[in-house]
């Protein structure tokens, strides 16, 4: 790494804090990209930072800490010109000369190419897929993985991501690492606003209001139960205006409340009853995890590792992508106080023994400054 001499002491070097270069599709706010802002706010001045957004959008900027030394380069990226891509982004590898390259997810499998020969050390983290690969692997990708990402750390935050880079992707074990994500528990053990016995009991959902999510599943699971409750939809995204039309049509509006964008969403668990996830493609979503430190119970789709998160008394309200199903997992949960209390307290003790942040801190240190093992359970 570069150093830099002291002012107060010119005799004196300092090196140089080592600089990370990581790409994503997006930087829009998103699992993947919140993660990145807990990481880069934790280790503060130990690393510089290059981010790269495909797409040119910045959202999950405004959670970085203002000291960072980070930089937000503009770099096209043209469909369908893999091979003007690649070696135009291997120039800027070899420009920007960064310890590290971290590449997010398919969409930046470009600047995984242009890493080889290396250039870099490489880490490619794969959170989940699009719709295109939600129920079976796109072969040609498949290969692409496994050409691309055979001498790469790969990590993984889903014990279903990894089965499927080793069986699917064929990757080497040894290159292979599960890393859980984590989450500032405290943040979300709030206590509750006391609530008069015929308040009404209200579900809760955390999400971008994209397609993946399938928020219109919710909201027809959500008719289906008892008009006594109401329905919480904290996020926003470009489905908005669709989906409260749809909440009209449904005739339920008026028990639905879209809080639009929050850039602090931590407060409102505290406020539901019952946490729902109704994505169809998930691998392990940070808002189960929010929910369970919250001392929420959860129901949900079965996606990705969500039955595995949750507590052994929960995974009964984990169910098929269907509004009915999703439907009769919510009722059951509005209608026993006593088994939400239960399997709420089982949640938080496992999200407390699983999913603390300081885990997660310690194995991405050790990979950012290349002290990672050659092979993690």
């Amino acid at each position: 790494m570069a150093d830099q001499t002291n002012d107060n002491n010119p005799g004196q070097i300092v090196p140089t804090a080592p600089l990370i270069m990581h790409v994503f599709p997006t930087f829009a706010v998103g699992g993947a990209q919140v993660r990145f802002a807990m990481l880069a706010n934790h280790f503060g001045p130990a690393f510089r930072h290059i981010v790269v957004s495909l797409d040119g959008m910045l959202g999950c900027r405004e959670r970085l800490r203002p000291d960072l030394d980070i930089s937000f380069p503009v770099v096209a990226a043209p469909k369908g010109a893999m091979l003007a891509n690649t070696l135009r982004f291997r120039r800027l590898l070899h420009e920007w000369s960064p310890a590290l390259l971290v590449t997010n997810n398919w969409g930046a499998i470009e600047w995984a190419m242009a890493n080889l020969p290396p250039v870099a050390r490489h880490v490619h983290i794969e959170d989940g897929f699009g719709a295109e690969e939600r129920d079976r692997q796109l072969p040609r990708r498949a290969w692409l993985r496994r050409l691309v990402l055979n001498r790469s750390t790969v990590v993984l935050p889903s014990r279903n991501l990894q089965r499927i880079a080793l069986t699917v992707w064929r990757l080497p074990a040894g290159r292979v690492h599960y890393i859980p994500n984590g989450v500032d528990l405290g943040r979300f053990q709030s206590r509750p606003a006391p609530r008069e016995p015929d308040d009404a009991p209200v579900i809760g959902t955390v999400a971008g209001l994209r397609s993946e999510k399938n928020v219109s599943r919710l909201l027809r699971a959500f008719a289906l139960v008892p008009p006594s409750a109401r329905l919480t939809i904290v996020g926003d995204g470009p489905e908005r205006e669709v989906l409260q039309a749809e909440a009209q049509s449904l005739g339920i509006s008026g028990r639905v409340h879209f809080t639009g964008h929050i850039d602090n969403p931590a407060p409102f668990y505290a406020g539901f009853d019952v946490f729902a996830l109704s994505s169809d493609t998930e691998q392990m979503p940070l808002s189960v995890i929010e929910a369970m430190a919250a001392g929420l119970p959860i129901a949900a789709t079965d996606v990705g590792d969500v039955r595995a998160m949750v507590s052994a008394a929960n995974a009964s309200f984990v169910g098929t992508l269907s509004e009915t199903e999703l439907a009769r997992s919510l009722a059951a949960l509005l209608r026993a106080p006593e088994i939400r209390a239960q399997i709420g307290a089982e949640n938080q003790a496992k999200a407390r023994a699983e999913f603390d942040q300081a885990t997660m801190f310690r194995a991405y240190g050790s990979l950012w400054r290349d002290e990672f093992p050659p092979e993690t359970a």
